[in-house]
């Protein structure tokens, strides 16, 4: 009888057991996410999560210079022609390639005959809606931007003047500066065909603004709670708009000996600024800062969680966060939720 009994003990203890194995089996991730993030107590709702947040809406367009399929085709083929560099040696493609979230991977690109710059190679994602362009904000607008490294003798290293003439004399390239700019084929052209293929690599459709557009499922419970701490621990202030920058330049207290903004603005208050770059399709254009030194998003977050490296000039926004190891993976997940999918591109034959 003793016997009968432990055996059905064991077997309703074995059946028990198998459930909730088999519970865990089925249900682990759910589990491991959002329970355990639920558990935090993430105090927004929904709907507050989004009122901090605005869509981020079309690209603009300057008046002189709207897009058009034959500016984007033109400035495609530009953008990955190399006999736009000295001896045919780069194209902007070399630096901002597709596969690499329109960066290059490096701490710190390679310029022409090798030489090794000093700044970390910014994406072009989403610089349409930039309002100033490189990390120390000296152009003003994405034509002007397109220019500059194509004349830095550290970069493709040519003159504008040779670069146009080396243009025009590519017979093929004639019938499409025809059909996007009435045959004219100058510096201003060249610079308005780059800007306007540069306006199309945009991430728009991530799995944030489907949550923005009221999908509420868009995004899972860890995500929403590294939103939430995205915006109660201050990310947000610098890190605001459609396009999570602030357009504004700061010192995040990265100790690099780079002036950054102080080089062109001559003030010795903007002495290790840079301009806050956007994060959608961050999870691609890793090494992160201005020279690169945050290798993984896990670094970028530890760094700020310490509040820098305590550079003297550091933004008085910059603090230790004291984050939990649970919280740091929230705001990474929060993260590559904004980053989405870079766009793809066929790359062109270019003309002869």
């Amino acid at each position: 009888m003793n016997f009968k009994k432990n055996t059905l003990m064991i077997g309703a203890i074995l059946a028990i057991v198998s459930l909730v194995v088999g519970s865990f089996l089925l249900y682990g991730n759910n589990f491991s996410n959002e329970q355990a993030f639920a558990d935090y107590g993430r105090s927004m709702s929904d709907e507050e999560l989004r009122s901090f947040f605005e869509p981020l809406g079309p690209v603009p367009e300057p008046e002189d210079n709207p897009i058009t399929e034959e500016k984007v085709e033109l400035g495609l083929m530009l953008f990955v022609d190399p006999r736009l560099s000295k001896e045919d040696q780069l194209s902007c493609l070399t630096c901002h390639s597709p596969q690499l979230g329109y960066a290059d991977n490096l701490t710190f690109s390679v310029g022409f005959d090798h030489t090794v710059l000093t700044r970390n190679t910014p994406s072009i994602i989403n610089t349409g809606y930039y309002e100033t362009f490189f990390w120390d904000g000296r152009a003003d607008s994405l034509e002007e931007q397109s220019l500059g490294p194509i004349q830095d003798p550290n970069e493709m290293n040519l003159d504008l003047d040779t670069m146009i003439e080396k243009v025009r004399a590519v017979e093929g390239y004639r019938p499409y500066f025809d059909a996007a700019f009435g045959g004219e084929i100058s510096i201003d052209t060249v610079a308005k065909a780059l800007a306007t293929f540069q306006r199309t690599i945009n991430i728009d459709n991530t799995a944030f603004d489907r949550f923005l557009d009221g999908e509420d499922q868009a995004l899972d419970e860890q995500e929403k709670f590294g939103m939430e701490l995205f915006i109660t621990q201050d990310c947000i202030e610098c890190h605001s708009g459609p396009n999570f920058t602030d357009q504004e330049f700061h010192n995040a207290g990265v100790n690099s000996g780079d002036p950054g903004l102080a080089e062109i603005s001559g003030d010795e208050e903007d002495l290790g600024k840079f301009r806050t770059p956007g994060l959608r399709g961050i999870i691609y254009t890793a090494p992160y800062m201005h020279d690169g030194s945050e290798v993984t998003l896990h670094d970028v977050v530890n760094f700020y969680d310490r509040g820098g490296n305590g550079e003297p000039n550091t933004s008085e926004l910059i603090r230790p966060l004291h984050l939990s190891i649970q919280e740091k993976e929230a705001l990474v997940a929060f993260l590559r939720a904004i980053s989405g999918t870079p766009p793809e591109i066929e790359i062109p034959s270019l003309p002869q």
